[in-house]
């Protein structure tokens, strides 16, 4: 066997099969393009769906690629396992209606024993098959020449996530000797395929041959596919001959380092470190890349995940008794690591470790409030006469402050108590359902349809110079069959050549008329969307007669077409002025461009301050007053990237793109419509900014007419507010408000010393009122006063009079009720708590609170019930 780097194992897979035909795909990112069903890409295949549901052709049906991936579903189990991860790359060779079975399995034989490629010895190979699937059996034994020793039926190799494309799989596994055998002789899952350490699979090829249908039958899919899955981790544990993946080069590196930042502790010394290890080699990986993608740590969604995973990080590095923030640390060696064939870490390095830092140091202000947490649970515990830890309060530590269950788990043993594990995972599951619920019903892969993929003709975009064009109708699409005429209702069609433009790049399409040789109009296009092999499919509502071969005037709305074009070169502006107020790493992350509108969503760590959006807007409208000339031009894209132009979010760029050029200040790869000359834009004008999820803002905006029209409305806006405070000028209306401001300031200044001085009244009258139960004193009244602040006001009061041992108030502020409770020094000492004085009268205005012992405070909505909670005061200190 060679002696090869993750990197050469990497890109000899990507050679192998270039070799053999295939294109090779660069990894997206990990955060999914348009596809709400998935939280991260976490496959070969993810990024792929398009291709095999046939909603798109790809230009060649051989596919490969190296594609990084996450998944979340075992992060507990992440350290303690040989190879569970959060994040890994997927190497995959992929087949859309070309080759199957017969290729698939004799180029994974070559790849692996070829000495060429990765040279295994062809004994120490084993493969799984469906039961079923005998032609899969028969290529392994007849062509490849595997004795049936070496071939293992197993009746859950069949590769199915529901309605859409499915079918067998065959698994293949390296015998990796007895010295890796964790097993009995004996063990039913001592074999490969088993769950075992011996047998390790490398390598699973899906045959996906049926449609999976909504009725859960399944039929023959039109064009069948092959979609292959290699674990590069695995894969490179075995060539390295590696315990567990994380003794490979691509762990390695990070566990040093970590061990250099800890100073005290090694690794391989003891097990229960080595997890710590593990874990925060693992998670650094997944925070560096996830980050440099454009996600960021929030409380929701993906920010969450990254959250709890930096916080487990840290965690664990306190097992390694690194107190201070040390993950950023470790981002360039992850950078170094993955440079070959990912240098976007690297190059992204100042602002993953800007984010990872911060992080950081946020949550270790959290930390100790998480242990005088933990403690405080443990107390009370011990207090009941208790030994276990519940499980609620487990998950409450875990989910909110990132504590890990064996951090908890620790804790709890050295004060003796015990840990509810089955109450822990209660909760687990509990969250994961609903997470599951919170996800997109939509399906995660469309069904294969034969109809449109197999339509071959060639259909030619002009839009680009004309709005209006001659054509033949080619195609006629209506309830899923073709046509050779159609009359009424909703039909497809497409023409030889088009001036509509298809919705694409954020631009939404075209619409307009299609007219017959008299000049009647016989359809309306209400859409225009691209067909799997790329021709322009018009939607349209048909109100004469169409006919295949028959040629059209096909016209587009011109006046809601420029006013997209202006929208769409107002957001490359708009772009290039993020980047240069905000940083480089404010990185588009999805746009639309509406005829009425504007919509641009980019990541950013915090939010935009109104000064900020001033001077992009500021610099927007400067590149439209200069009036700089808008260029396209259509290059190879090694030319496009040597003039520096930027590839948009979520597009998939060819050999030949088209590079917009605004006067070499904002250069861009887009192949939407743009005006000649930014001063046709006239006037570009921020509607609003927001946050829209976890590390992603959006900015609204509107030029030309709208433009416009939103400063007149504002105008209008602002001389009511001129007639409403009585200002002659619009310019005094300013100066106006200030005034009437120092006004109510004053007018509330007064007022707040009023009742202030209403409250001392008060204050003298009931601080007379003292009563003794039981050997206590205290005062109990209802009081007029506004709010809690004062209620505080008159206990401080009576704090400073030493009036009783027990003071409760109560006052009722917009119907609803205000308590509070305070007990003296002397009070305390007789053991009288203000928390539990407050939990004991609540109910009886219909509220709850609590608090410390020597004050505390609820709420009510039960004003009618201040006198029984006033009663009960007696009530409690009799008992």
């Amino acid at each position: 066997m060679k002696q090869l780097s993750s990197a050469e194992v990497r890109q000899m897979f990507l050679d192998f099969f270039k070799e053999k035909g295939h294109s090779v795909e660069p990894s997206a990112s990990l955060v999914p393009v348009d596809d709400p069903t998935l939280l991260w890409i976490n496959s070969g295949v993810a990024t792929l769906k398009k291709y095999f549901d046939g909603s798109i052709v790809p230009e060649n049906p051989r596919i490969t690629n190296a594609q990084k991936s996450i998944r979340t579903n075992d992060i507990e189990n992440v350290g303690r396992t040989a190879r569970h991860h959060t994040m890994f790359e997927m190497l995959g060779n992929f087949s859309i209606g070309d080759y199957f079975k017969e290729e698939a399995i004799e180029w994974a034989w070559e790849f692996l024993t070829s000495p060429k490629w990765i040279g295994f010895d062809p004994e120490k190979l084993y493969v799984t098959v469906y039961p079923k699937d005998t032609e899969a059996k028969r290529i392994w034994s007849e062509e490849v020449g595997l004795s049936e020793d070496h071939i293992v039926e197993v009746e859950d190799n069949f590769w199915d996530i529901g309605a859409g494309p499915s079918g067998p799989d065959s698994e293949i596994f390296y015998d990796r000797g007895e010295e890796f055998n964790n097993l009995a002789a004996d063990d039913p899952e001592n074999y490969p395929g088993g769950e075992n350490e011996r047998y390790l699979e490398i390598w699973n090829l899906v045959f996906s041959e049926f449609n999976h249908k909504p009725d859960d039958t399944y039929e023959p899919l039109p064009h069948k596919n092959i979609d292959t899955g290699m674990g590069l981790e695995r894969m490179v544990s075995v060539i390295q001959n590696a315990p567990t993946n994380f003794e490979t080069d691509l762990f390695l590196p990070i566990i040093h380092e970590i061990e250099k930042i800890s100073g005290k502790v090694k690794y391989g010394e003891n097990p229960v470190t080595d997890v710590s290890f593990k874990v925060i080699a693992d998670h650094i990986r997944a925070l560096s890349f996830a980050i440099g993608d454009g996600a960021l740590p929030s409380n929701e969604g993906r920010g969450y995940v990254l959250r709890r995973l930096l916080r487990r990080a840290v965690m664990h590095g306190q097992k390694l008794q690194i107190k201070s923030a040390f993950l950023y640390q470790l981002v360039p060696v992850v950078g170094q690591i993955m440079e070959s064939y990912y240098p976007e870490v690297l190059e992204n390095r100042a602002f993953i470790e800007k984010v990872v830092r911060t992080e950081e140091e946020r949550f270790h202000e959290t930390i100790n409030e998480g242990m005088d947490i933990l403690n405080q649970v443990i107390e009370q515990v011990k207090t009941e006469a208790k030994d276990t830890l519940n499980g609620s309060d487990i998950f409450k530590l875990y989910d909110t402050y990132g504590f890990p269950v064996e951090l908890t788990e620790e804790v709890a043993e050295e004060a003796g108590l015990k840990v509810d594990h089955a109450g822990f995972e209660t909760e687990m599951t509990a969250q994961r359902e609903r997470a599951r619920a919170a996800r997109s019903t939509e399906l995660s892969m469309g069904e294969q349809s034969a109809l449109l993929t197999d339509i071959k003709v060639k259909s030619e975009y002009v839009g680009y110079d004309r709005l209006q064009a001659e054509s033949e109708l080619l195609v006629i699409v209506q309830d899923d069959a073709m046509l050779s005429e159609v009359k009424a209702g909703n039909a497809q069609l497409i023409f030889s050549e088009t001036p509509f433009y298809a919705e694409m790049g954020g631009q939404i399409a075209d619409t307009g008329t299609i007219l017959d040789e008299a000049g009647e109009v016989v359809a309306v296009v209400e859409n225009v969307k691209k067909a799997p092999n790329g021709q322009f499919l018009h939607h349209v509502t048909v109100s004469g007669e169409l006919h295949e071969g028959a040629s059209y005037s096909l016209v587009v709305d011109k006046d809601r077409h420029s006013r997209i074009t202006k929208n769409h070169t107002a957001t490359h502006l708009l772009h290039k002025a993020l980047k240069e107020v905000l940083g480089t790493h404010a990185n588009q992350a999805g746009s639309l461009v509406a005829p009425g509108h504007l919509r641009f969503d980019f990541t950013h760590f915090g939010q935009v301050t109104a000064d900020e959006l001033q001077e992009m807007e500021q610099i927007v409208n400067e590149k439209i007053w200069a009036a700089l000339p808008v260029a396209t031009v259509e290059t190879d894209i090694d030319s496009a990237k040597a003039m520096g132009a930027m590839a948009l979010f979520g597009e998939k760029y060819g050999q030949e793109v088209r590079v917009v050029n605004v006067a070499d200040w904002s250069i861009e790869l887009c192949g939407g419509n743009h005006v000649v000359n930014t001063e046709d834009i006239g006037i570009f004008k921020i509607v609003s900014e927001s946050g829209i999820g976890a590390g992603v803002r959006r900015v609204e905006a509107v030029t030309s007419k709208e433009a416009y029209e939103l400063l007149h409305q504002e105008e209008q806006r602002l001389r009511e507010v001129a007639q409403i405070v009585k200002a002659p000028q619009l310019k005094e209306t300013v100066s106006r408000v200030e005034q009437l401001q120092q006004q109510l300031r004053a007018a509330q200044k007064e007022n707040e010393a009023l009742s202030s001085k209403l409250a001392n009244q008060q204050a003298g009258d009931i601080f007379k009122d003292v009563k003794e139960v039981n050997g206590a004193t205290y005062i109990a009244a209802q009081v007029n006063v506004k709010d809690m602040n004062q209620l505080r006001q008159l206990a401080d009061q009576w704090k400073q009079k030493a009036a009783s041992e027990v003071l409760v108030l109560a006052t009722v502020a917009n119907e609803k009720v205000n308590l509070l409770a305070a007990v003296s020094p002397e009070g305390l000492k007789k053991g009288l708590k203000a928390g539990d004085l407050i939990k004991a009268i609540a109910p009886k205005v219909g509220g709850g609170g609590g608090g410390r012992p020597d004050m505390a405070q609820a709420g009510g909505k039960k004003p009618e019930g201040i006198p029984a909670a006033l009663a009960e005061v007696a009530v409690w200190l009799n008992k």
